[in-house]
């Protein structure tokens, strides 16, 4: 992931409730898609306990940092974006926090960059919020109380479940690295250091016990208490800077959420720290201003394309940590996204060469203060879930005695200004390292609103491609009027800025592929990339219809 594990949680009204078409399977009471049946069982099981989507989406997740490991957990970090039943609308900001000892030139040594340090081992990690923001999300909004979420997928844990191919792919990829911490190598590798295989049991006591212990002792316990004592005794033993005073002093975030608008539609997405509300923002308003649907393929493949270099290059500078650097809101401003538009050369790929200077950027800012799932219910709650510990199995360390695998998100800080992160994402001041500050993330849990009334609920998972897998997936719902499960099975493709390159999915075929670099953009084919999440409402059926992305394993399902 990466950053992950997702939820997402979806309707689409009127306009586009002909697109579900009855092929697709809906539900009246309660909807949920995961990237795991585990994970979407967990959500059902908590709907049949009394709890509603808010309730369902936490125990997706945590079941997910049992069965998903390799992306999310609860030594990682997640966004929020909840729209209740009684309308209220909650943006939690669950990101990790870069420890007190943290400092911008903290992985300078010797007078060198020493890159793998803000991916491998004790220099890694941020401090964890993904217990903090759940309990945000469960107190305001849930039925359910944390305990009730925890004690299920600890029994998962303790038992034990068959990996699939994805973990064991993840698994193999990072194995080498997983030798060097033996916390990790006896959970994760067989005694004679070879990876688990698909269809190996994988059982997590460790990680069932912390679990347990969370339930019983509440939060204090991983915050302030045992589980914060290990870690920062770990550390301390392994040069890692990270301190229980870190994990005390951690806190949960409530945000404003950023709020556009696509074609008669109302957006509410995450804020910063979160890059991705402010640019599929971006790229949907420089996007209205073309009839998408009557563009030849290759013709919409390069304007879409061009509208992502454009925000990706505002990203690379702009944002970051809204605690930390001022972040523009005119950055969705109607008038900037109208002269970023006007930049756009319909007939040719055109270099960008610097970032966009939006409206009033030094006084008008954000205030202060990667799995994704989706879930929704008939009382109105409506889930869009984000969660992650970045990089397949994160830091790849595992606090001994816990189970838990802590993330590696300080390398989505900028190491140093203009160095490119392990998904070769480039940034500025904006986001340079500081203690006590939230990396910047691309993860896009997103709402999609008609007069009022939720009708999308989308999120994603893959690095910097989350933001435009998103913003694919509304453009093929809300423009080509798809249903959900068709929309995810168009194939992707993804620009971030720099490295100039399109990521495409070859499934456009050669003839298209072929007439995108007629345009003058260089290609990197790939089979298939992403794994995005929704959930859509049939109004004409009255039906909810979840959808989880063909790419991955996973399941859709309700009640």
């Amino acid at each position: 992931m990466k950053p992950l594990p997702l939820v997402c949680a979806a309707a689409v009204l009127s306009a586009v409730s002909a697109a579900c078409g009855a092929e697709e399977a809906g539900y009246e009471k309660f909807a949920v898609a995961t990237v795991h049946p585990l994970a979407t069982d967990a959500a059902l099981a908590a709907y049949e306990m009394g709890g509603n989507a808010v309730d369902a989406a936490v125990a997706a997740g945590l079941t997910l940092g049992v069965v998903d490991g390799h992306n999310s957990g609860i030594g990682g970090g997640c966004f929020f974006v909840i729209r209740a039943a009684d309308g209220t609308v909650t943006a939690i900001d669950g990101r990790e926090m870069a420890p007190a000892a943290a400092h911008r030139d903290m992985y300078v040594i010797d007078g060198r960059l020493d890159s793998e340090a803000s991916k491998t081992g004790a220099l890694a990690p941020g401090v964890p919020g993904y217990l903090k923001a759940c309990d945000v999300a469960l107190r305001k909004h849930g039925k359910l109380t944390l305990a009730d979420l925890l004690s299920p997928a600890a029994d998962l844990a303790e038992k034990g479940f068959p990996i699939d191919e994805v973990y064991e792919r993840k698994l193999a990829a990072v194995a080498e690295k997983m030798r060097a911490f033996p916390a990790s190598a006896g959970i994760f590798l067989k005694p004679d250091g070879v990876p688990l295989k698909k269809g190996d049991i994988l059982v997590q006591k460790d990680l069932a016990a912390t679990y347990r212990a969370i339930a019983r002792n509440g939060l204090e316990w991983f915050y302030g208490g045992d589980f914060a004592e290990r870690a920062g005794a770990w550390m301390k033993a392994n040069g890692g800077i990270m301190t229980r005073a870190d994990f005390a002093a951690y806190r949960a975030v409530e945000r404003q959420p950023v709020r556009a608008s696509y074609r008669g539609y109302d957006l509410i997405a995450m804020p910063p720290p979160s890059s991705g509300g402010v640019h599929v923002a971006q790229i949907l308003g420089m996007l209205e201003r073309h009839p998408l649907k009557h563009l030849r393929t290759a013709s919409r493949v390069h304007l879409v394309t061009e509208a992502m270099k454009l925000a990706f290059a505002d990203r690379a500078h702009w944002l970051g940590d809204p605690d930390f650097a001022k972040v523009p809101r005119g950055l969705v401003d109607a008038d900037y996204l109208a002269e970023l538009a006007g930049r756009i050369d319909l007939d040719r790929a055109t270099p960008v060469p610097a970032h966009g200077t939006p409206p009033r950027w030094e006084g008008d800012i954000f205030g202060k203060h990667t799995t994704h799932l989706s879930a929704a219910d008939a009382e109105g709650n409506w889930v869009a879930l984000n969660q992650t510990i970045n990089t397949g199995f994160g830091s790849k360390v595992v606090v001994p005695g816990t189970g838990v695998v802590l993330n590696n998100e300080m390398d989505d800080f900028s190491v140093q200004p203009g160095v490119p992160n392990a998904f070769k994402l480039v940034g500025a001041e904006a986001n340079a390292i500081a203690p006590g500050k939230r990396p910047l993330s691309s993860m896009s849990p997103t709402l999609v609103l008609k007069d009022g009334k939720p009708v999308l609920s989308v999120g994603a998972a893959g690095g910097p491609t989350i933001i435009t897998q998103a913003l694919l997936l509304i453009t093929g719902v809300l423009d080509d009027g798809l249903g959900p499960n068709a929309a995810l099975a168009q194939p992707r493709f993804h620009h971030q800025w720099a490295p100039d390159e399109l990521k495409i999915e070859t499934g456009f075929g050669e003839s298209v592929l072929a007439e995108v670099e007629d345009f003058g953009h260089k290609l990197s084919r790939s089979t298939r990339f992403g794994a995005c999440q929704c959930v859509m409402l049939d109004e004409k059926r009255g039906l909810l219809v979840p959808a989880h992305d063909p790419r991955v394993p996973g399941k859709s399902a309700g009640r």
